[in-house]
């Protein structure tokens, strides 16, 4: 009879499993080791600084106290959320940040796809590479000084815009004192700003689309807004839902900087927003209040939510492209 041969494991020590490296899952993780690398960054972005603060988040839930930290705060429940909705600045706040927003989304969004399509009838030359740098360079302007900007041309008495208001027999206009302007300066010099910037991504999808159709619709004798309106409309639509369902998404963030740096005592009323009026509550007072800040931070992304459902799920009831 042959002896059993058994091996021995010390006293103390457990056999640990070693690593099938015949493992197909173990072979493709050391075969694309390069990218799971790559991965990790964006992940541990991620989880360090969008889904780690959302422990703090508690808060709005707690009277927070720094020397109690958050987990030692008291438990108040709804109290900063009841607060908020039955405060004085609640309606007007909500009414300016609406406002500012379905403002800046009507007038922002068409202008990039008809920058897109004006500069795809074009043909490649300096003429196309000038515009093309024009509207695009105001975009990698910082916030801060695209704000001087506008406060110097805008400004009453050493402004370019009220020099030739002045020079035509008009009046000179204090465009930052009028509260009902406000919205108008903040659009317009933000559709400026940005308007080149956003129009690239609806140049690549108008590249994509076949130029067997245009070819076919020239035969026919289309002209040029008629293959705009049945060829290059209809191909960019899908991303045009998506981007409007993701900007839908973001309604209340109309831009904290922007709107804090245009702001004066004067526009307050029509300037104030949700943004501005949580870093003045939960930051810039004598008293900082933490948890009511970050009560209305967090009402404002829970609308936010609602309001990225609502419009995606409309989306997929009239049958065009949305999220999921």
């Amino acid at each position: 009879m042959p002896a059993n041969h058994s091996t021995a494991v010390p006293v103390g020590e457990t056999s640990k499993p070693r690593p099938d490296r015949r493992h197909p899952v173990f072979r493709k993780l050391v075969r694309s080791w390069q990218l799971y690398v790559f991965m990790a960054v964006p992940f541990l972005y991620l989880m360090i600084f969008k889904y780690y603060p959302m422990y703090g988040a508690q808060i709005a839930f707690k009277d927070y106290s720094v020397v109690k930290g958050i987990a030692g705060s008291d438990w108040v429940g709804w109290k900063h959320f009841i607060r908020f909705v039955n405060s004085y600045d609640f309606m007007r706040i909500l009414k300016n940040t609406l406002l500012l927003s379905f403002y800046n989304l009507a007038a922002g969004f068409p202008f990039p796809i008809l920058l897109a399509l004006s500069l795809n009838y074009l043909r490649e030359g300096l003429y196309k590479k000038g515009i093309q740098m024009v509207t695009y360079a105001p975009h990698f302007i910082s916030i801060v000084v695209m704000v001087g900007i506008v406060k110097e041309l805008l400004d009453p008495r050493t402004g370019l815009i009220n020099k030739v208001l002045q020079a035509l027999g008009f009046q000179a206009i204090n465009f930052l004192g009028d509260a009902s302007m406000f919205k108008s300066i903040y659009v317009w010099s933000d559709v400026w700003q940005h308007v080149g910037f956003n129009c690239i991504i609806f140049i690549a999808a108008l590249a994509g689309i076949d130029p067997a159709q245009h070819e076919a619709a020239v035969v026919d004798g289309a002209s040029k807004l008629r293959r705009m309106w049945h060829i290059d409309l209809p191909g960019i639509m899908p991303i045009a839902i998506i981007l409007l369902i993701l900007n839908t998404g973001q309604m209340l963030d109309v831009g904290f900087e922007k709107v804090l740096l245009l702001q004066n005592p004067i526009n307050l009323t029509a300037s104030e927003v949700i943004d501005t009026y949580v870093y003045k509550v939960g930051l810039s007072a004598s008293v900082a209040n933490y948890s009511y800040s970050t009560a209305i931070g967090l009402f404002k992304s829970i609308i936010n939510l609602i309001l990225l459902l609502i419009v995606n799920k409309a989306a997929q009831k009239t049958n065009q492209a949305s999220l999921w």
